[in-house]
């Protein structure tokens, strides 16, 4: 990772768990990533994993799945998200 983040930044901080997509199909990688999140203990920092998308035909098709789900607020645990630092995955906050 690159240099910290803000200290008041939600998303700074150790990494709690990591869940790596490759090789999963935008459905398993959609329920990986809810059954992940809803497991993960209150006030984790978490990393999904989901690659750049250099080896899908047709583009990102994980990376934009994920992204999708996480700006449709479809998962009340989620404090704050965003890509990480080589945009390969996105860092998530789950609220206390």
């Amino acid at each position: 990772m690159s240099p910290a983040r803000d200290p008041f930044d939600p998303l700074d901080g150790p990494i709690t768990d990591e869940l790596d997509l490759h090789r999963m199909t935008a459905p398993e990688a959609k329920a990986a990533v809810t059954g992940f999140v809803r497991r993960a203990p209150k006030g984790a920092l978490l990393h999904v994993i989901t690659g750049k998308g250099r080896n899908s035909a047709g583009g990102p098709v994980l990376r934009n799945t994920i992204r999708a789900m996480l700006r449709a607020g479809s998962m009340p645990q989620v404090r704050a998200w965003a890509s990480d630092d080589n945009e390969g995955g996105f860092l998530i906050r789950i609220a206390n």
